[in-house]
């Protein structure tokens, strides 16, 4: 947060939440000091956090970001110009062009790549990346994809135990709805603190589950 934070420019956007999973190494007493709305999450996992703040939210686009280092504040700009194009989302893609992540190992990276290329096959998707956190869209699309209820989740959650986010869901049904989708170049460095509390197979499998299920579930 600290190395971070002061890199993304408060004048870029008209709100900034900073929403606390229950750290305890002093990242909420920092937000508050530095006169960041904070919000504390009652029920863990980013899809909980999602649902939480949703209602706390003023503005009509959202942009995710983490501040963990994966996320490059600069591209906060870049975004949020894309997006005055008349686009429902703009996803800052890791590997179009020479864009590259620095946090992937053999095993994300390949799974990265199948999950992409199964959302395009299966969805009529032209993504390049359909995982990353780090993007913007209209918040009306929340509710317009069915993203805010749970039963869109708690299936695959239920088989594979785990708690999954939307951003992959949110590719998906963006793509089956015809929404007009761009993507900028947008690497992925290395965290620069922390550990990554990724569980690899309990999300992957539900993921791709959710791609598979996506074929005749939603409509």
């Amino acid at each position: 947060m600290k190395a971070i934070m002061p890199r993304v420019k408060r004048e870029w956007v008209d709100q900034i939440i900073i929403t606390d999973g229950g750290s305890t190494d002093g990242t909420v007493e920092y937000a508050r000091e530095q006169g960041y709305e904070v919000y504390i999450q009652k029920t863990p996992g980013f899809r909980h956090c999602y649902f939480e703040i949703l209602d706390m939210i003023t503005g009509d686009i959202i942009i995710t970001f983490s501040p963990d280092g994966n996320s490059i504040p600069e591209l906060i700009p870049e975004l949020i110009e894309k997006m005055k194009e008349d686009y429902d989302m703009v996803i800052a893609s890791r590997y179009l062009d020479d864009a590259k992540s620095e946090d992937d190992d053999i095993v994300t990276g390949f799974g990265n790549w199948l999950f992409t290329r199964t959302v395009n096959l299966l969805h009529g998707g032209n993504y390049t990346d359909v995982m990353v956190i780090y993007r913007a869209y209209k918040k009306q699309i929340i509710y317009d994809l069915d993203l805010d209820k749970h039963e869109s989740y708690t299936t695959p959650e239920r088989l594979f135990r785990c708690v999954l986010s939307w951003e992959p869901l949110l590719s998906v049904r963006a793509a089956k709805r015809k929404l007009k989708i761009g993507e900028i170049p947008g690497d992925e460095p290395p965290r620069i603190g922390g550990e990554r509390k990724l569980l690899v197979l309990q999300w992957g499998a539900g993921y791709y589950f959710q791609f598979w299920r996506e074929l005749f579930f939603w409509k």
